[in-house]
């Protein structure tokens, strides 16, 4: 009598079972690279708009204050503001600017997630250049 070399149905379902349970922890951590990757475009779009209120400060600035400049004033046109992913939609800023304070220009953008994306929901970068997800 031969012997035939196969796998036995215990070794295929100890296979099965192990790479189940590598794709069940695998999934979830590729999940958050995907969204990091989502979100990396929205700040890119806010890192613009930090850059024009700036520019828009050096050039306007000069004595006196001013509050909120809107798109248009910053030279973007709605459409400026659309990648794959963002909108100019989910955009929002505050930003005051008053010669005699220090510093004298403050803003803080907040960039909201679209659908697609599931964590974090928000997500601001400030006038100093740190971002925080509240």
């Amino acid at each position: 009598m031969s012997r035939n070399k196969a796998f036995t149905l215990i070794e295929l379902m100890v296979v099965i079972l192990i790479v189940s349970i590598l794709a069940a922890v695998a999934v979830p951590i590729m999940r958050g690279r995907i969204d990091a990757a989502k979100w990396s475009e929205g700040k890119a779009m806010a890192g613009t708009l930090a850059t024009s209120l700036r520019a828009y400060a050096a050039e306007k600035g000069g004595n006196g204050t001013w509050v909120n400049p809107t798109l248009s004033t910053l030279g973007f046109a709605a459409a400026d503001l659309t990648g794959t992913y963002f909108n100019s939609g989910l955009y929002g800023w505050t930003s005051t600017y008053d010669s005699s304070a220090n510093p004298a220009l403050t803003f803080t953008i907040t960039i909201n997630a679209p659908g697609s994306i599931t964590a974090p929901t928000q997500v601001t970068l400030d006038h100093l250049g740190q971002w925080a997800e509240p």
